[in-house]
């Protein structure tokens, strides 16, 4: 035994000591990262909800106080009563949105559903191309269709009608819940099918009674993302309809005056159109994250 091993041997705190160190050390890292950690969460919590906060406090805020930073004030309903009935009346655009939304997701659900299961299930000729070109649709820029779809609907008379937004909204929303649901319908077992053609099940019941089903977290966020699309586009309403089919964000607008802008007014109806977007992440929120991760694995 060498020195050096024998005076380690008679003092083993010597041996102790360096370990006892590496653990402080990697013990305070491990306490910096959570730190960190949290105090990124914090931050971006802080900068996606303070602006919902504040949007809320001006909503409730009487006119003279639209303009203030104050939190403590006295709260008032009269942006709310302006926007709902009120001098700045949104009741008809609001309205229309809801009509427009809701239909383009009934209508828009079960041709994606159909398109889904098509492209899923069988090979055909141009079965790539044909899903190529449908996520391709999602890269043009809505700027570009918008003159077309607007000669379109004046030769056909729809101009400013329920009818011509839904059928944009829908060229919109079909393609892309349409790859949304592929991959939901890929993750379904095919044995489960091959079953219930065996128990004589025709094609039509195939998909009603067990791909329905077995695809409705999918659907749910399908139907979602087809709600909302349609609930916050913007571009198309304001070439196609400005006054009988007027949306709401179209005629929050309106809320723009000469005298400048009615922010407590803007506020509110800001929180109205978000509204939707919170019912429906609390009704879907036990299949959301099902339904997002559903086809994402074979």
């Amino acid at each position: 035994m060498t020195d050096t091993a024998t005076k380690l041997a008679k003092h083993p705190a010597a041996i102790a000591a360096p370990v006892r160190r590496q653990r402080r050390r990697r013990g305070g890292w491990a306490i910096g990262r959570a730190f960190l950690r949290v105090l990124a969460t914090l931050a971006i919590l802080f900068f996606v909800l303070f602006p919902i906060f504040w949007m809320a406090l001006t909503a409730f805020k009487p006119a003279r106080d639209a303009f203030s930073t104050a939190v403590l004030f006295t709260p008032t309903l009269d942006n709310f009563l302006a926007i709902f009935g009120g001098a700045s009346d949104l009741t008809g655009a609001l309205v229309n949105s809801v009509l427009i939304a809701v239909a383009t997701t009934i209508v828009s659900i079960p041709l994606a559903l159909l398109a889904a299961y098509a492209f899923s299930r069988y090979r055909f000729p141009g079965h790539r191309g044909m899903l190529l070109a449908i996520v391709a649709t999602q890269f043009i820029p809505g700027v570009a269709i918008a003159l077309p779809f607007l000669t379109l609907f004046r030769s056909l008379g729809l101009i400013d009608t329920h009818l011509a937004l839904v059928v944009v909204n829908l060229s919109l929303v079909v393609p892309y819940i349409t790859w949304l649901l592929k991959g939901f319908v890929d993750g379904l077992p095919l044995e489960i099918e091959e079953a219930a053609r065996l128990d004589g099940c025709t094609q039509v019941n195939l998909l009603w009674r067990v791909i329905t089903p077995l695809a409705a977290p999918g659907i749910f966020v399908a139907a979602v993302f087809s709600f909302l699309l349609s609930w916050n586009e913007f571009l198309f309403p304001t070439f196609l309809a400005r006054t009988e089919a007027e949306t709401l964000p179209v005629a929050l607008m309106t809320l723009v005056m000469p005298e400048g802008v009615a922010w407590g007014q803007m506020a509110a109806a800001g929180l109205l159109v978000m509204a939707p977007m919170l019912i429906l992440a609390l009704l879907v929120r036990k299949h959301f994250a099902e339904g997002m991760t559903m086809g994402a694995v074979k």
